[in-house]
């Protein structure tokens, strides 16, 4: 008898895990229908001996100190911070457009107070800024928008931006100094030996037992268990009572090339042209010296494990008739992207199920003297 079946072995149901087993003394069984623990935080050396992630690039910034805190009990951090470039007219210019951006793409030398009044001269006043396309144009016109958001964004989501909702857009500030970093958080790394090791360390407990290629509704059945966190799609777990909530997917092409560097950067964006949105460098994130290097180029798809919930108001309300259902779950707790249908970065997810950890054991108060491990201890298949 286990005292909690936890469903999804990514960052949501491995700090679960860890912390009912580490805080609480419960037994868990944590299960994934992937091969391997990390979600898609996965990353493998891959045939040439390059570490890759193999969802795609992942990179950790965070302002919480606590979130950092949590974690470095698993990980040491190599500093990285991440930049981009993105292929515009035939140039690579950094992206967030900042002052850099502008006076290359445009042979200028502006200073940072001229690039304010320049966007000022080019927005479109939007009365009611509903959609993504409104957000740009509305701060740095339609030209742009053009070059830098529309072809990307049609890409990635299979929908123009007058489609979508504003946070799609609104996620990527627009700068008037020189300051080329993506993310501005104030703790911004790499897990020094890479993300999978930082989930073995985790989820090492004699508590904690992995299961991995095993599916919830094959496991539920026949392992007797208490209580279940459920980190899914919402709408899977309830048969798609109501219907499909839509996902973008992604399909990821790895490559190695006999060079040590492709790309001045991590990530390169292509908004205007290649079926890709974008072709990601590891070698940049991790620090790692090998002659040659690795790449992944990335492939929106309408079909395949879902990655971004589609934000459109009409998904969200299909959303908020599952969530009613969730809530009537006894003893069955939903917690990560899918089962909330929202999009989180990675240290957003940690706190949100370091969050409800606390609620569950504040819920169901203090726990019973931890029972001894079996012998055999727990089972990692991490690859």
């Amino acid at each position: 008898m286990y005292d909690w079946l936890i469903v999804g072995a990514g960052f949501a149901g491995s700090v679960l895990a860890e912390r009912l087993a580490r805080r609480r003394g419960e037994r868990v069984l944590l299960v994934d229908r992937r091969p391997h623990v990390g979600g898609n935080a996965y990353d493998r050396l891959d045939e040439a001996g390059v570490l890759i992630h193999q969802y795609g690039p992942h990179i950790f910034h965070t302002n919480s100190e606590a979130i950092v805190d949590y974690l470095s009990a698993f990980t040491a951090w190599r500093p990285y911070e991440h930049r981009v470039l993105a292929m515009v007219d035939g140039m690579q210019v950094p992206i967030p457009i900042n002052l850099d951006t502008i006076n290359r793409l445009y042979g200028l030398s502006l200073t940072s107070e001229e690039l304010e009044a320049w966007f000022a001269a080019r927005a479109e006043p939007v009365a009611d800024i509903r959609t993504s396309e409104d957000v740009v144009v509305s701060a740095i016109g339609r030209e742009l928008y053009g070059k830098f958001f529309r072809g990307y964004t049609r890409k990635q989501w299979g929908l123009d931006p007058s489609e979508l909702d504003r946070q799609v857009t609104a996620r990527v500030p627009t700068r008037t100094n020189r300051d080329d970093r993506y993310f501005t958080d104030t703790f911004q790394a790499m897990p020094a030996q890479g993300y999978t090791r930082m989930f073995e360390r985790m989820l090492d407990h004699p508590n904690i037992h992995v299961m991995t290629n095993a599916d919830f509704r094959d496991v539920r059945e026949v392992i007797p268990h208490r209580r279940v966190i459920y980190t899914g799609p919402i709408d899977e777990y309830f048969d798609f009572r109501f219907g499909r909530l839509p996902y973008r997917s992604l399909r990821f092409v790895h490559v190695t090339r006999d060079v040590a560097r492709h790309q001045p950067v991590a990530v390169v964006n292509y908004p205007q042209t290649d079926a890709y949105t974008r072709i990601t460098e590891y070698k940049h994130l991790t620090g790692q010296e090998h002659p040659k290097t690795s790449l992944t180029y990335e492939y929106p798809s309408a079909e395949g494990d879902p990655y971004y919930p589609v934000p459109r108001p009409e998904n969200q309300a299909l959303f908020k008739r599952y969530e009613r259902l969730a809530r009537a779950e006894a003893d069955v707790w939903f917690v990560g992207r899918l089962a909330t249908y929202r999009y989180y970065n990675m240290d957003q997810i940690v706190g949100q199920a370091l969050a409800a950890f606390r609620h569950i054991d504040a819920q169901l108060g203090r726990p019973a003297p931890a029972r001894p491990a079996a012998a055999t201890g727990p089972s990692l298949a991490a690859g």
